[in-house]
């Protein structure tokens, strides 16, 4: 296990203290998660938005990048797209993408592409949990992040996203 579910708590905590420093009352802002795994982050970012510094009303939803990611053609098994919450209206707001883990920026590159369908946002900034540094494909680089993480080609980072069980773990995938 790299980080336990205090520390995944804590790094939850600051995360959203960071956005409400920068978008105050988030009025004029939009949380997208990138689905699939964002989704789980963005809402546990939104509950302590919400909980512990008492914001009402957050515009947030889903994005869905499947469709747009330059390598879904030479998939072999049968895309299964996720939810996207096609009431976003990002149009002249700042938003604020929400991902798990930042590895190749490949994701980030396809949600850059998918939100142009939502209108033309202001800003965009990205928030990750994980980064992991020196495998960066893209030069795309996190405005928020949660834990750096250096980790070998062959390693996969996971975050289990267990309700009371938050925690991230490393996999060989060889």
């Amino acid at each position: 296990m790299l980080f336990n579910h205090s520390q995944v708590n804590i790094c939850l905590e600051r995360l959203a203290y960071q956005l409400l420093e920068n978008h105050s009352d988030f009025s004029e802002t939009v949380l997208v998660g990138l689905q699939p795994r964002g989704k789980f982050l963005s809402e546990n970012i939104v509950n302590v938005l919400k909980e512990k510094y008492g914001l009402k009303k957050i515009d947030y939803g889903y994005l869905d990048i499947t469709f747009f990611r330059d390598d879904f053609r030479t998939k072999t098994d049968i895309l299964i797209p996720n939810e996207t919450n096609s009431k976003l209206n990002v149009d002249g707001k700042k938003v604020v993408f929400i991902d798990d883990v930042l590895y190749t920026g490949r994701t980030i590159r396809a949600a850059l592409t998918a939100i142009e369908s939502f209108g033309r946002p202001k800003s965009i900034e990205l928030l990750i949990l994980v980064n992991r540094r020196y495998s960066r494909e893209l030069p795309i680089q996190a405005d928020y992040k949660g834990f750096n993480v250096d980790v070998y080609e062959d390693q996969k980072v996971y975050v289990n996203w267990g309700g009371n069980n938050n925690h991230v773990y490393l996999e060989n995938i060889k």
